[in-house]
């Protein structure tokens, strides 16, 4: 299928609701239900040709085919493993998840956060999955959040082993294998399991919920965290913690009071007790290993818990070698380096009575030379970047600062910048700023801000740094108004794909600002009596016996005159060119250009020079991409985006220059369709109605 019909079929499902939680897009096109009963009818369990049991489902490096980390691993399934196997034994619980060999204990924490929402794990992992005769077929099914999409991930049960042991994530228990299935759909989804390793909580949080996650500093805390940890829990989010390391040996390292640096814990629950006449505020953490717990202060055997009352001890207290443990709240801060919160979309909850965040999304891309215009470190370009506009018209019922204003969390994600670490390729180094838009253009969609605005307008918040994870999160708190989000690469012309999403307390308008697309080229006529008779005479020099020039004669003539300019660069115009500037003015449909015909085209050319050479700010001879997004929009052409993506892709050489004769040729192409679209258009409805004949005849041309 080409790119466009993809494109078109991707709106399609979207208009159909494929692609929700309720209806996941197949990955891969691998259809759970017809693949598990075409096993259960021909007696053979389900073997997964696309990510087949060998080498390249463990790694590229670390784990390569080469690398001694994988001799003597194979593959087997439960069945093989024990006689007894269970998909899940008495329900999901924190303890099913132990970490293996695999660095990926941020994805495991993620899944141990998981299974506190028994709505929330529904989604992920979809009820009705099991070893029992007569429905087991070697085949299960996960479903995760892809950048505003759901899919639905289809895995094999051949699991990794070594020395009889599961290589990777495993049940404490032994027998229950729906973690181990899911870290392996979770591999499918990522390309492989050493994409997996390495990485933030938040990623994990997402992609199981379609949730947006901050990330809070502990060394300076903001003073309502424990308040905005509170409201966290009140709206099902999930949250993890952990302790940075200072050095590679600090990897894992263990604390003399068994807190294990550079590793990601589960927060699990808050409470607020009395103890010894105050007030403490306690925090519940989990470590994924399942065991390696907390020995200070509220830990399982501390002195702390006989000063609670009956009932708190009784509610709180829990004594067992499980990895999870309370501690007070000014050690958390003291002890842990960072927070993270995910914040679940409205949708996550069938709970009307919960506390619910309003959400809103924009799916954008950087693109070299029209759309990646870097930070704000880079002001000639920076203007280029994908703008987004946010409305907020109500103020928070419970504000989080006390203060009377509207909290919101920003969030910038890459996409599929895992996937594409086989290729050598990580994440970029990614931000945004964020505008006040003068009261004066609220309202005002269809105006994508240029370089002035930013040159004079200091912005009002940011994402706190520019980093190469895949999402830069920020809460915000902001006075009503509208404000411009703008998203960016570190550096100019770095490509990828992105989604911005916004969470609201209350509803808010959220849209993309781009400039409409339009031709302001007015229409030239030329009688015989306008021209001159020194063009004239030029003209019967040029035309030669037939009185008419030809697409092949205006070759020779343009590179001819045109390369003895010193002003401006150029290959030389082509044959391709030159014809498609003959239809352009052809009025007779002869293929060649009389005299009144050869006037319009030459007056055009004039006019094309003067605009190059105006916009040629550094007086190469030729223009940069930003340059020639100026000047297109000098000669008459208002376009937005997606359009400036083509321009470039089309006309701009490798270091994204674009010489005359190809600024020319865009122009001429872009009036010719403008035109040919206007001749169809149905009664100024925006839309034509091509037959088969017509569209391989607009598209020929």
């Amino acid at each position: 299928m080409s790119g466009i019909a993809q494109h078109l079929q991707h709106l399609r499902d979207q208009n159909q609701g494929i692609g929700t939680n309720s209806r996941a897009i197949r990955y891969q096109d691998q259809d759970y239900d017809s693949l598990r009963q075409q096993s259960l009818e021909s007696g053979r369990l389900f073997q997964d040709p696309l990510f087949p049991a060998g080498p390249s489902a463990l790694g590229f490096k670390d784990l390569g085919r080469n690398s001694y980390k994988v001799r003597g691993v194979t593959w087997k399934r439960p069945t093989e493993l024990t006689s007894d196997p269970e998909f899940i034994i008495s329900g999901a619980t924190r303890t099913d998840i132990c970490q293996g060999a695999l660095g990926d204990c941020w994805l495991l924490a993620a899944i141990a956060s998981l299974t506190l929402n028994e709505e929330v794990l529904a989604r992920v992992v979809p009820p009705g999955q099991s070893f029992q005769d007569g429905e087991y077929a070697g085949i299960f099914h996960f479903e995760f959040w892809q950048f505003g999409e759901w899919v639905d991930v289809v895995v094999d049960d051949r699991l990794p082993v070594k020395d009889d042991e599961l290589l990777f994530v495993h049940s404490a228990e032994g027998r229950e294998f729906w973690s181990a299935l899911l870290e392996k759909a979770y591999a499918k989804l990522n390309g492989c399991y050493e994409a997996l390793s390495g990485g933030s909580t938040t990623e994990g949080f997402e992609d199981f919920t379609g949730g947006i996650a901050e990330v809070h500093v502990l060394d300076r805390p903001l003073p309502n965290l424990f308040h905005i940890i509170q409201k966290a829990q009140r709206r099902g989010s999930l949250m993890g913690c952990s302790i940075d390391i200072t050095s590679t040996s600090d990897t894992e390292a263990v604390t003399y009071q068994k807190l294990v640096k550079g590793h990601a814990y589960s927060v699990t629950g808050t409470a607020e007790v009395d103890y010894r006449g105050d007030r403490e505020q306690l925090i519940r953490i989990r470590n994924p290993w399942g065991q390696v717990e907390w020995t200070g202060a509220w830990s399982d055997d501390s002195s702390q818990w006989r000063y609670l009352s009956d009932d708190d001890r009784e509610c709180l207290s829990h004594r067992s070698e499980d990895g999870e443990f309370w501690m007070s709240f000014s050690d958390f801060l003291r002890h842990y380096s960072r927070l993270e919160i995910c914040n679940l979309t409205p949708d996550a909850l069938s709970d009307d009575s919960a506390s619910k965040w309003a959400l809103s999304k924009f799916d954008g891309s950087w693109r070299r030379g029209s759309t990646a215009g870097g930070c704000r470190n880079y002001p000639d370009s920076f203007w280029t970047n994908p703008q987004f506009v946010i409305r907020l018209d109500e103020e928070d019922d419970d504000p989080d600062d006390g203060q009377r204003s509207c909290s919101l969390v920003v969030g910038l994600i890459q996409k599929n910048r895992r996937r594409m670490r086989k290729m050598g390729e990580d994440m970029q180094t990614v931000g945004y700023a964020i505008y006040k838009v003068p009261e004066e253009l609220w309202g005002q969609r269809g105006v994508h801000l240029g370089q002035a605005f930013f040159l004079s307008n200091a912005s009002a918040a940011r994402s706190e740094t520019f980093i190469n994870l895949r999402e830069v999160c920020s809460r915000l708190s902001l006075p009503p108004g509208e404000y411009l989000v703008v998203p960016s690469t570190f550096e100019p012309n770095k490509t990828g794909d992105f989604c911005v999403r916004v969470f609201t307390e209350k509803q808010a308008d959220f849209q993309e600002l781009d400039d409409p697309v339009e031709c302001r080229v007015e229409q030239m006529e030329v009688d015989e009596d306008d021209v001159s008779e020194r063009f004239r005479s030029l003209f019967d020099q040029l035309a030669g016996e037939d009185g008419e020039i030809s697409a092949f004669e205006l070759k020779v003539i343009l590179n001819r005159v045109v390369p003895k300019r010193t002003d401006i660069s150029t290959d030389g115009f082509t044959l391709g060119t030159c014809r498609n500037m003959v239809n352009l003015v052809d009025r007779n449909g002869s293929g060649k250009l009389g005299l009144t015909e050869f006037k319009v085209l030459w007056t055009k050319i004039d006019q094309y020079l003067k605009v190059y050479r105006a916009k040629d700010g550094d007086r190469t001879g030729t223009m940069s991409a930003t340059e020639m997004r100026a000047a297109v929009e000098e000669a008459g052409f208002s376009l937005n985006n997606a359009l400036h993506q083509v321009l470039v892709a089309r006309y701009s050489a490798q270091d994204l220059t674009i010489d005359f004769d190809n600024f020319v040729s865009c122009l001429v192409r872009l009036e010719a369709m403008f035109n040919s679209f206007s001749s169809l258009e149905e009664d100024g409805s925006g839309t034509i109605r091509l037959g088969f004949f017509d569209w391989l005849n607009v598209t020929m041309m």
